[in-house]
């Protein structure tokens, strides 16, 4: 659990700020220190492992997520860059092209959650890195909707694996007080892939029609399946996953940062699968009101993800490269809305009310897209829209920060991604193509599903905020030994973040 002191190093960190009514409920911060949560002013010399750690991960995490889901995404564009005309698929198969992916990155994720406790996640997420690379290749050759259908079943099916092993990552290598802000990171980066995607679309664009006999969708493919393979041959052998990497290159001094950091944020690698964990897990009301909130967050993800630049094109009369360049302030907005919402959860240490918060600003914009009939405010409202990853954001940080147990954490992962996954499938389903251009219906389930999820975080907080004060009353007389590998139901110190 987090101490006050940074032993083992030159100087001592101090205690900046500590939760109101922690302070209320202890009399002695020395005795009770177990479960007295704080944050810290950093030695120097655990400011200069953290900026290692940060140079060693984030530039090819970032790459990583941002070329991932311009691959997810790389549908959506072909929309405008002919796959209708190319390939004479027609609307309703579309999308099932959007759905499919999701089956597969579904079912996936029951293997997955054996293999990332029992494998390196540098080595296993670099190989299946480089095979959505070379699917994506493959998609270029693609000539018929089964073929299409196959292709992104697979890139599901392979993509499945990336975000579930970094969200293990982060807490590995961050303080429980860092995290919400570097899983904000992560989750910009789709919205910065986005972004990224559609440049790239705009550049193929300007072709004007087919090069080398291949229509523009299929460049748009072949360009990001080649530099995904390049990512993945580097991530196999470059990836931090691990606070003691010897791509950090630690000193003696640096070991004993890890140990203290190892004490806060109660993550210990394990690759005994410990089945009481995942019961553990199913017994907590907790796991299924994220995963309830998940599926209605992402309900709105994948259907706006999918028909964004057909929307997007109904407006006006706008060319492919106008309807793709009017995409990219979707981008940028949810980019935006992630990273601010970490920066407010951050400063006022408050999670689930960060998350409400943006589930009403995603819900004002969803509204504004059903009611508008055309023109800039419909176009707003699309961009206010993506306010649901700021709220999405913040559930993934309640699983970050709120769990401990290897499993068990692995478990809640893949639970979360498992049901972020079931949204995005159920999203484009709802977008009815008889509705076209206005989608009414989507955009009331989508409506519907912001306001269960702004539910769910305050029924969430509730449980979290119920056991804090039992513990705070009752604290134990010593701390648990985090080597132990226990969860945040066994360790009486552990005290939720809310």
């Amino acid at each position: 659990m987090s101490q006050s002191s940074t032993e083992g190093t030159n100087e001592k960190a101090e205690v900046i700020h500590a939760d109101p009514v922690e302070i209320q409920n202890n009399d002695s911060d020395t005795e009770k220190g177990v479960i007295f949560q704080t944050c810290y002013v950093k030695s120097k010399a655990e400011k200069k492992y953290l900026r290692k750690v940060n140079l060693a991960f984030i530039p090819l995490v970032t790459w990583i997520v941002m070329v991932q889901f311009a691959d997810k995404s790389s549908l959506a564009i072909s929309a405008v860059l002919g796959i209708y005309e190319d390939t004479h698929i027609t609307g309703s198969e579309f999308s099932w092209l959007g759905s499919i992916f999701f089956l597969g990155y579904l079912i996936m994720q029951i293997l997955n959650q054996i293999l990332v406790q029992k494998l390196s996640i540098r080595r296993y997420l670099g190989v299946m890195i480089i095979l959505f690379g070379l699917v994506m290749l493959f998609t270029s050759l693609a000539n018929t909707f089964p073929q299409l259908l196959a292709l992104r079943f697979l890139l599901g099916v392979f993509e499945a694996t990336c975000l579930p092993c970094i969200y293990i990552i982060v807490p590995n290598l961050y303080r429980r007080d860092e995290q919400t802000f570097y899983f904000g990171i992560v989750t910009m980066c789709q919205g910065v892939g986005s972004i990224l995607g559609n440049l790239v679309a705009v550049g193929v664009s300007q072709m004007g029609g087919p090069r080398l006999g291949l229509q523009m969708w299929r460049w748009n493919h072949i360009i990001f399946g080649a530099f995904t393979v390049v990512l993945g041959i580097l991530c196999f052998f470059f990836l931090l996953d691990d606070p003691r990497s010897w791509i950090l290159r630690l000193t003696k001094e640096e070991h004993e940062i890890v140990d203290k950091r190892t004490r806060d944020n109660a993550v210990i690698r394990n690759k005994q699968i410990k089945y009481r964990h995942f019961l553990e897990a199913l017994r907590e009301p907790r796991l299924y009101l994220i995963g309830i909130a998940s599926v209605c967050i992402n309900m709105q993800n994948g259907g706006l993800l999918v028909f964004s630049a057909q929307i997007i094109r109904s407006l006006g009369s706008y060319t492919p490269t106008e309807s793709i360049l009017l995409k990219m302030p979707g981008g940028f907005a949810a980019a935006i809305f992630i990273i601010l919402a970490s920066i407010i959860a951050r400063r006022i240490q408050q999670i689930a009310y960060t998350g409400m918060f943006f589930c009403l600003v995603s819900l004002t914009g969803v509204i504004i897209l059903a009611a508008a009939p055309h023109g800039s405010v419909k176009l707003l409202g699309y961009y206010l829209s993506w306010a649901m990853g700021g709220a999405g954001v913040m559930f993934i940080s309640t699983v970050g920060t709120n769990v401990s147990g290897y499993s068990k954490k692995i478990f809640y992962n893949s639970f979360l991604v498992i049901f972020t996954t079931v949204g995005n499938f159920i999203g484009p389903l709802v977008m009815l193509e008889r509705e076209a251009p206005t989608y009414k219906t989507g955009m009331i389930i989508y409506c519907i599903g912001n306001g269960i999820a702004f539910c769910c975080f305050i029924v969430t907080r509730y449980f979290m905020a119920r056991e804090n004060k039992k513990r705070l009353v009752n604290p134990p007389e010593t701390p648990l030994d985090v080597n132990g590998d226990y969860t945040d139901q066994e360790d009486k110190g552990f005290i939720y973040k809310l």
